[in-house]
């Protein structure tokens, strides 16, 4: 965990010190990955690039994390418009590998 302190003046002089705390994830800094909540778009880039780590610090939503590569802004925008073609079985087998993933580390 990375700690940042910031601080800026008050209109009463009285300086405020704010700490953000910024969990590292596996090393990764979020704005060099790609996240996201969606279990279905995270099954279908995770067919293609791997997933480097899932954030469960929401205990009602896990976010997956996938390093920034080329093609990958591509691959979720085809996923968006529908252009995608993946094979059912292929599909299902990598969604059930995400979710032993996601519920077998708990």
């Amino acid at each position: 965990m990375a700690e940042f302190l910031f601080s800026y003046p008050t209109s009463r002089k009285i300086t405020m010190v704010i700490v953000i705390n910024l969990t590292m994830t596996n090393n990764l800094i979020k704005t060099d990955c790609y996240q996201t909540h969606d279990l279905a778009l995270a099954t279908v880039i995770s067919l293609s690039y791997p997933i480097e780590a899932i954030d469960r610090q929401n205990p009602r939503k896990a976010e997956f994390l996938f390093k920034r590569e080329v093609g990958l802004d591509t691959l979720i925008e085809s996923y968006w418009r529908g252009e995608l073609k993946v094979e059912p079985q292929t599909y299902f087998n990598q969604l059930r590998i995400i979710k032993a993933r996601l519920y077998g580390d708990e």
